[in-house]
């Protein structure tokens, strides 16, 4: 169960963006006031937590309604999971975890930024949502799977947190901090990414 729980934690943390968030909700957010920051940031973990506790609740059902087999969704989450990891270690973004350029020049123009783009896809993005399916339909006993699910819960609570000191942790870390912080994470997503696809295979029994 600590072993699930960790890789959980660890997953979660880099695929919802806990340590990069900050930025991009300060800078979506700088000509608010506190209040409207605060009320912004509750509702968008709200909303994603809404969406990603779903998931993570319903994965078999949504798995067996498209025919998806565990094996299958572990291997193609690993390499999900791999490709965001590429993305954080060398600073890029993709629409994984975080906005794509044209997301991000629409949501400058909303006065709520709660559902978009914060609560989707900055909270409850592609990546995110695969990992918590990935997450809960690999746990073998209810007592992993509520690990997970406590994990998803710790997680959201830390996002809520950044996001409400967004513009003083923009301030402290820099760029140059969020890049180290977000690098060392996605070198530790790559390596279990790369775990997850090892996973899948085994359990496909393609190499006998």
């Amino acid at each position: 169960m600590t072993n699930t729980f960790f890789v959980a934690l660890a997953t979660l943390f880099a695929t919802v963006g806990v340590a990069d968030i900050a930025f991009i909700f300060a800078g979506l957010t700088k000509d608010n006031t506190p209040a409207e920051r605060r009320t912004f940031a509750t509702r968008g973990v709200v909303i994603a937590a809404v969406i990603l506790f779903f998931f993570g609740i319903a994965g078999n059902v949504i798995l067996d309604l498209f025919g998806i087999t565990i094996p299958a969704l572990r291997t193609a989450g690993g390499l999900l999971l791999f490709l965001i990891a590429i993305d954080m270690v060398f600073a890029r973004h993709s629409g994984g975890t975080g906005t794509t350029s044209e997301e991000e020049r629409e949501s400058r123009q909303r006065q709520d930024i709660s559902v978009f783009p914060l609560a989707m896809p900055l909270l409850a993005g592609p990546g995110a949502i695969s990992a918590v399916i990935l997450l809960t339909t690999g746990a073998r006993t209810d007592l992993e799977f509520w690990a997970v699910l406590l994990a998803l819960a710790l997680i959201l609570i830390a996002a809520w947190l950044t996001l409400l000191i967004a513009i003083p942790i923009q301030k402290l870390l820099g760029l140059t901090g969020l890049s180290v912080v977000s690098r060392v994470v996605g070198i530790l997503l790559a390596a279990l990414a790369v775990q997850f696809v090892f996973d899948g295979i085994k359990q496909s029994g393609l190499l006998g």
